[in-house]
């Protein structure tokens, strides 16, 4: 019988309402001249070769925008990492994005060619973005022409550099394919280095600002990746691998509740990875994680119905006029599996 403790955690959720030397000289003639000579050398040898290496210089982090293409370009020494693209596009996405050695860890299509093995399904997986199906009834996550709903960045992005790290803010109005408005959003994003591996951070912030707000319950959203092919489970060209916090592995991690989930696979000789982390403060943490085998990762707190079989609009969450939600995440592209990348590591660091 289902306990009260369990009909809670299901139960729709209202907000707001009211509830980082020289040598010694040698003189002409000197039988022993040789011998100092030779010992200083030895001494400065031996000294160099027992002393620490230094840690590499990280790459420089820079952060350009173009406002006439609607674009903040984000840089690793003089390598594109990633780029915000923010106009010409019915969401704000991330796209290219490039892990460790400049290596893309996303799917091109549809927003480039094809790559070779990648599937032409679901166009409106766009490399790395946020958004959610069911806002106020409004699908903003499909894409289908004249009932998708638009999330419109409000003028021009903040772009900052500090400690190395790209921080890029901007402000968003969530319309009806009509244009009247549905909600605002305040979104933060954090591109950085850790060694040679690279993070986003990404926070977004909904504000009921057009009357309450109700996020409703759908297995469709929200904070998503689509990547390469390689580092699907199934497929092709498929060679990944996945887990997630709890130990759950492969296909099994879709609908578990995690703290992380990570994929990685061989990719030109190489193992990388991508992982998501979930931060503490989120809504139902851990979240919920609709993660396939085809290459899509979204973390998602609302799709309780479709994950659980609980009943519909189990996992609607209610933000009452004026009231904010925000939600916190990373996304970690890193070398190696979830074991030699220390995620379960990563994570605890990230989440404190």
């Amino acid at each position: 019988m289902e306990s009260r403790k369990a009909r809670a955690e299901i139960a729709m959720i209202r907000i707001g309402g009211g509830n980082m030397i020289l040598p010694p000289p040698v003189r002409a003639g000197s039988t022993g001249g040789m011998k100092p000579l030779c010992s200083f050398f030895l001494i400065t040898f031996a000294a160099a070769m027992s002393a620490p290496a230094r840690a590499a210089e990280p790459e420089p982090v820079t952060a350009l925008t173009d406002a006439s293409a609607g674009v903040v370009r984000v840089k690793a020494g003089n390598a594109v990492f990633t780029e915000l693209r923010y106009k010409g596009v019915l969401k704000p996405v991330l796209f290219p994005l490039n892990g460790p050695g400049g290596v893309s860890l996303v799917r091109q299509w549809p927003l480039a060619e094809a790559a070779p093995g990648e599937a032409k399904d679901h166009p409106h997986h766009q490399s790395l973005w946020f958004t959610h199906g069911l806002v106020n009834g409004v699908d903003f996550w499909a894409e289908k022409p004249g009932t998708t709903g638009k999330v419109v960045v409000q003028g021009e992005p903040e772009v900052t550099v500090t400690d190395n790290t790209a921080v890029i803010k901007t402000r968003e109005s969530w319309q009806k394919p009509d244009g009247s408005p549905v909600c605002s959003s305040v979104t933060v994003i954090r591109c950085g280095l850790d060694g040679e591996d690279r993070f986003i951070d990404y926070s977004l912030t909904w504000t009921a600002d057009a009357g309450k707000l109700t996020l409703g319950d759908t297995k469709e959203g929200a904070m998503a990746i689509r990547t390469r092919p390689e580092l699907n489970l199934k497929g092709e060209s498929a060679k990944g691998s996945a887990v997630n916090s709890e130990g759950v592995k492969g296909t099994d991690i879709w609908a578990k509740k995690a703290k992380w989930v990570d994929y990685w696979a061989p990719v030109d000789g190489k193992v990388l990875g991508v992982a998501c982390f979930d931060h503490p403060s989120n809504l139902r943490h851990p979240t919920t994680w609709h993660a396939r085998d085809y290459g899509l990762i979204a973390a998602n707190p609302f799709g309780i119905h479709d994950f659980t079989k609980a009943p519909k609009g189990a996992g609607d969450v209610v933000i009452e006029e004026g009231k904010s939600l925000t939600l916190r995440y990373r996304w970690l592209f890193h070398s190696g599996d979830a074991a030699t990348a220390k995620i379960a590591e990563r994570w605890a660091a990230w989440a404190k």
